[in-house]
């Protein structure tokens, strides 16, 4: 299959000219060791998927160093972890950069052993599944904001995609943007390297067949906040489990959790966070949406459809070299006042999505209608209760032909905008 260029391209290059090593972090499948390999192809490359080569590492690291001289390629790294104080000691001892490249599916536990090991000679970078930018082979690094310039600016590259169900129902792994790839064995192998891999290396989890139904009923949830009670009463195990499982399908990038904005300012917001999956053609598989027809015409719809949306917006960060787990939230609370004739009285209200930049919230409502109205995004002044903050430009993100205004401070964007 021919290769789809991607974003961090350029990030990588200046960090293997900044750094001593450069890790690419992200699920199976996103495409780390091909954007390795192809970007430094006289690099000599090791992968510790190969049984044999993981013993030898383990069993004798100083002579697998010895053969193994940098620059040098070292992928599924996590599954050596001890592999990371000689590489320590490699990069404390040589001046070059760009010694090691280094790849894991497990981004949290890298994240642990490159903090013990390699602080301050290491660049990080998240790779997730292809952005629908990439697909369509647009190349621009722009983050996503809801603002004016920005929608000039990516008005340029910006295409629509036809039918954007096709694209939500695919999903974003690279080998499935090969049309002859069948997407149910796709998924089916890729669920059972998961288990046998990720899940076992995390977690001493001996139920697979539980944990795949536990995969399910996180699929189903997508766009939800998380109740870890409901999903244990479905699955049969305790919320504890639950907690333990989620944190499973977080450390190895299947899902996402956006955290709720906290305020003082805002005293009756919920705290509990919500659940959405990184890639929503994994999220279809597992909830049985086998076509994009019946997608787009489910009772998921609405669910997959902000789903791909925040995925979307987040890979516009994480492809800009930018960790956008510090500044996007969501709100939902009763904290909006509603005047009667006999004074006011509070309702409940919820703002999809919140960017922060510089001081100013910039609140997204996500609607997969084609129609959208200014009072889709009324409870946006919510966010003019908190005094250290302000405001900024508002969108309601949709199906809609066209960028436009809805009133003077909200903007609809199409989702091919993003």
């Amino acid at each position: 299959m021919e290769y789809i260029s991607r974003e961090l391209e350029n990030i990588v290059k200046k960090s293997a000219q900044t750094f001593k090593a450069v890790l690419v972090t992200g699920a199976r499948q996103t495409g780390k060791s091909t954007l390795l390999r192809k970007m430094f192809p006289a690099v000599t490359s090791v992968t510790f998927d190969d049984p044999f080569m993981e013993e030898q590492a383990k069993q004798n690291p100083d002579m697998f160093m010895m053969l193994h001289e940098p620059p040098v390629y070292l992928d599924e790294i996590q599954y050596v972890p001890d592999l990371f104080r000689h590489i320590k000691m490699v990069c404390d001892r040589k001046e070059e950069k760009g010694l090691f490249y280094l790849s894991g599916s497990q981004p949290f536990k890298l994240m642990d052993l490159v903090s013990d090991s390699l602080a301050g000679r290491v660049a990080v970078i998240e790779l997730a599944p292809l952005s629908m930018r990439e697909i369509q082979g647009v190349i621009d690094g722009m983050p996503f904001l809801p603002t004016v310039d920005y929608v000039k600016t990516r008005k340029v590259t910006a295409r629509d995609p036809g039918n954007i169900w096709n694209m939500i129902h695919r999903g974003g792994y690279p080998e499935l943007q090969n049309k002859e790839t069948d997407w149910s064995m796709f998924f089916s192998s890729y669920i059972k390297t998961y288990l046998e891999r990720d899940v076992r290396e995390l977690s001493a989890v001996h139920d697979l067949n539980a944990f795949r139904r536990f995969m399910v009923a996180c699929a189903a949830r997508t766009g939800q906040m998380l109740n870890y009670s409901n999903i244990a009463d479905e699955i049969g195990k305790d919320a504890t489990t639950v907690k333990n499982w989620i944190a499973i399908l977080e450390a190895s990038g299947i899902v996402y959790l956006l955290e709720p904005y906290m305020s003082s300012a805002l005293k009756r917001a919920i705290k509990t966070p919500k659940l959405y999956f990184r890639d929503t053609g994994l999220a279809a598989y597992l909830t049985r949406w086998l076509t994009p027809e019946t997608l787009a015409n489910g009772a998921m719809s609405g669910a997959f459809f902000e789903t791909f949306v925040i995925s979307e917006i987040l890979k516009s960060y994480s492809n800009a070299g930018l960790d956008y787990r510090y500044f996007v939230s969501y709100y939902r609370g009763k904290d909006k006042k509603m005047k009667k004739e006999n004074g006011e009285r509070s309702e409940e209200s919820e703002i999809d999505f919140i960017i922060e930049q510089n001081g100013i919230l910039y609140p997204i409502e996500i609607k997969q209608s084609s129609n959208v109205t200014a009072n889709m995004a009324s409870a946006f002044p919510v966010l003019d209760q908190i005094p250290e903050k302000k405001r900024g430009m508002g969108a309601v993100i949709c199906m809609c032909p066209s960028p436009g205004m809805l009133r003077e401070n909200i903007l609809q964007i199409p989702v091919w905008y993003i």
